[in-house]
């Protein structure tokens, strides 16, 4: 359901209720979504489904500037109004990727430095009106790889991109914060991930927080 394009506040509301009372524990966004993901329960209450995906072109939900962080600003509503222990629930959301056309999201987004990230957090934080996130994730890669459905890598369509240790430090500095506890990637390569893997092995990076793996379809932690 798209959270703040296609229904109401309401409804939102009633969704998110229906969700929580049937066991539902763990919640998904991010700050480029006009809607919100949610997950079902399975053994540990724990299973991450992704139902859409922002590719206008795969799914007719294009992101608007209008209502771009109303999943994030429903949410936390949500959590507020209903009083919501922040212990009963696990709050997940997302830092936007270089893209270009989504020019309301810090001018692109144009990279993931530590500037748009630690922004990312802080606007996560203030729409969702808690304290901390529980998994802080990038949404997709700063560097070029074939996703949302491509499937042939086209060399010519590389560019310049920030470093993973960059990122990496941007986020440990927000785990020192107590901003988030822990740290995925999605829409990530078997590469991207072990080579994100291998960075923070190095003794500065993240608090021993080894990066949690998100698929583009499917997630189950047991």
């Amino acid at each position: 359901m798209t959270f703040g394009e296609q229904n109401s506040l309401p409804q939102s509301f009633g969704l998110l209720d229906e969700a929580f009372n049937g066991g539902i524990n763990f919640f998904d966004s991010a700050e480029m979504f006009n809607f919100s993901l949610l997950s079902c329960p399975f053994k540990f209450h724990f299973i991450y489904l992704r139902f859409l995906t922002f590719s206008a072109l795969r799914y007719p939900v294009p992101q608007r500037a209008e209502t771009q962080g109303r999943s994030e600003e429903y949410l936390g509503r949500w959590i507020k109004l209903r009083k919501i222990p922040r212990d009963r629930i696990v709050l997940a959301t997302k830092v936007a990727g270089p893209y270009g056309q989504m020019t309301w999201i810090r001018g692109g987004p144009k990279c993931l430095d530590c500037r748009n990230i630690t922004n990312a957090i802080d606007s996560s934080l203030r729409r969702m009106q808690v304290d901390y996130i529980d998994l802080y994730q990038i949404h997709w890669p700063d560097r070029y790889v074939p996703m949302f459905g491509e499937t042939e890598y086209d060399p010519t369509r590389q560019f310049c991109s920030v470093g993973i240790e960059e990122q990496l430090d941007a986020l440990s500095r927000a785990v020192a914060a107590g901003k988030i506890r822990y740290i995925g990637v999605s829409n990530e390569t078997p590469y991207g991930v072990m080579k994100f893997i291998q960075a923070n092995v190095q003794p500065r990076c993240l608090n021993d927080r080894t990066p949690t793996t998100c698929s583009a379809e499917l997630l189950m932690l047991e």
